[in-house]
């Protein structure tokens, strides 16, 4: 473990939790997953674990106008976050890009190796039993159904995301998978998507 670790986590527990699917154990999942990656890809982790610890210091609720500028946010304030706590300059460019990156609605290109792992990191803990499990909590703060009576898995109608839970499988979170940069992540995502799609057959033999 970095030294500067443990200086990231407890700033974390100081901050105010946006929501419960960007809670601590969302950023704790994404640092153990970054630091399996970044070891496998051969990353640097003194840039992929800061970032992977710091990625979500600032979240803005997911129907906030400003959803989009989050990691812009979270990037500026890691780094003024780092500099105080005299972390080496030579990090300080390429962490504020991989928070920057990290973001599905910013769509932003990693364009360095530990941006991607960082980003690949985050994307993992959006698939598989915990990926699920986020979408409910999310859906439950935005009040919206579990699913569409009359089509519950978008056969016949453009998804809707806003309105129904079960659509956003298809609006992101199965498209995620498809956006991962590294092999390891590839290789673990087949596996968690594979869940999510066992999960689906089992909700529909439940309700057709």
């Amino acid at each position: 473990m970095l030294a500067i670790e443990a200086q990231c986590e407890a700033w974390i527990d100081s901050l105010a939790q946006t929501d419960a699917a960007h809670d601590k154990a969302h950023i704790q999942r994404v640092v153990k997953l970054a630091r399996q990656l970044g070891q496998q890809e051969l990353a640097d982790l003194n840039i992929v674990l800061p970032a992977a610890w710091l990625h979500d210091c600032i979240t803005m609720p997911k129907d906030h106008p400003e959803r989009h500028l989050s990691s812009q946010f979270a990037a500026d304030a890691a780094i003024e976050f780092l500099v105080k706590q005299g972390y080496p300059e030579q990090y300080l460019a390429p962490i504020h890009h991989a928070i920057m990156a990290h973001s599905f609605s910013a769509n932003i290109v990693p364009e360095t190796l530990e941006a991607k792992v960082v980003q690949d990191a985050d994307r993992l803990d959006a698939l598989g039993a915990i990926g699920v499990s986020r979408c409910m909590q999310i859906s439950g703060i935005l009040g919206s159904a579990l699913y569409s009576s009359d089509d519950p898995f978008c056969r016949e109608r453009q998804p809707d995301d806003k309105t129904f839970t079960i659509d956003h499988f298809y609006v992101k979170l199965f498209k995620i998978a498809e956006t991962l940069n590294t092999q390891a992540a590839k290789q673990e995502a087949e596996q968690r998507v594979s869940f999510m799609k066992c999960y689906l057959d089992q909700l529909e033999r439940e309700i057709v």
